[in-house]
């Protein structure tokens, strides 16, 4: 068994695959690269029962994260404890403005792989050598054909990128059975909010921790709906 660290990394996404007017403007894929040990995870269980005892009413009893669900105050909590926790320039971001997408690439199964592929080629052309196992966990991808295909386009990547002889896994969870991926879904919200709404105040309290933020398709054509 190699004796080297084992790197995490937790994914989420944000925006919709509806290419159409009445799809969101943007796509955004982040995700955020973690070693043992999870520090940050102990403070996020603590702060969460500190919650189930605080004594409010109506009191708070949350069974995981999720930033789109939580209140301003349990949002604003998480989001000052991650610029203090999170590792400088563990996360990684792919804008995708959707208009200019060209259409042979506005089907899921190959639009994701594709914005998923180039994420992924540019987290481990720029993580330091010495993984000993990579360990990649995306929330549940529900259909079959899509995480059949996210599967085939991680597996070219990492054959591409990695060692032969690197271990790793692939895996697709509940977003509720690992905190890295509610890290993630807090991270990816908050620049998601910045792209599509021009809502910086959650991005401008992480944005420290951004290490590539790219717009794919930045001087790209639009495809009018």
């Amino acid at each position: 068994m190699s004796t080297l660290p084992t790197l995490y990394i937790f994914l989420d996404e944000g925006g919709n695959f509806d290419f159409s007017a009445g799809g969101s403007r943007f796509f955004t894929l982040t995700c955020v690269s973690m070693r043992r040990p999870f520090i940050l995870h102990t403070k996020l269980d603590t702060y969460k029962y500190d919650l189930i005892e605080f004594r409010s009413k109506p009191r708070i009893e949350l069974e995981h994260f999720h930033c789109t669900e939580d209140n301003s105050h349990v949002r604003r909590k998480i989001f000052e404890l991650l610029a203090v926790e999170i590792a400088v320039n563990s996360v990684d971001t792919v804008i995708v403005e959707k208009s200019k997408t060209g259409p042979a690439l506005q089907v899921p199964e190959k639009f994701y792989p594709n914005m998923l592929g180039y994420l992924l080629k540019y987290v481990l052309g720029h993580t330091p050598t010495g993984i000993g196992e990579l360990v990649i966990i995306t929330d549940t991808i529900p259909v079959s054909r899509k995480r059949k295909a996210v599967e085939k386009a991680l597996k070219l990547v990492l054959a591409a990128k990695l060692p032969s002889t690197t271990p790793y896994k692939i895996m697709h969870h509940a977003s509720r059975s690992h905190y890295g991926l509610q890290v993630a879904d807090y991270l990816n919200w908050a620049i998601y909010r910045k792209w599509e709404h021009s809502d910086k105040r959650a991005y401008d309290t992480i944005k420290h921790l951004i290490r590539s933020e790219f717009e794919i398709f930045r001087s790209g054509t639009r495809h009018y709906y």
